[in-house]
């Protein structure tokens, strides 16, 4: 639905990522074709509106299993030169 740029990662991202063996690339695939994860149905609108209007999208995936998930975001910037992941406490 939209190019996500160059993507990195900040070092908290990297290492949810890595504790749970998972590859970004799934995650980078969900986010680029509108499976924004969880966020709220306001949200989910919000983005549908940043793909057409060229403003930046947000998803929000959570990250592990036996009640104790963590999030992980996924931002894409408005001029879609660049897609982070990240933790909410990175941002």
């Amino acid at each position: 639905m939209f190019a996500l740029g160059n993507v990195v990662a900040t070092p908290g991202a990297l290492d949810l990522l890595d504790r749970h063996g998972l590859n970004a690339a799934w995650i980078l695939q969900r986010h680029m074709y509108g499976d924004f994860g969880a966020v709220s149905a306001d949200d989910r609108a919000a983005n549908l509106a940043a793909i057409r209007d060229q403003t930046r999208i947000l998803s929000a995936y959570l990250v592990g299993h036996d009640g104790k998930s963590e999030k992980l975001w996924v931002l894409t910037e408005a001029d879609r030169s660049v897609t982070t992941l990240l933790l909410p406490s990175e941002y």
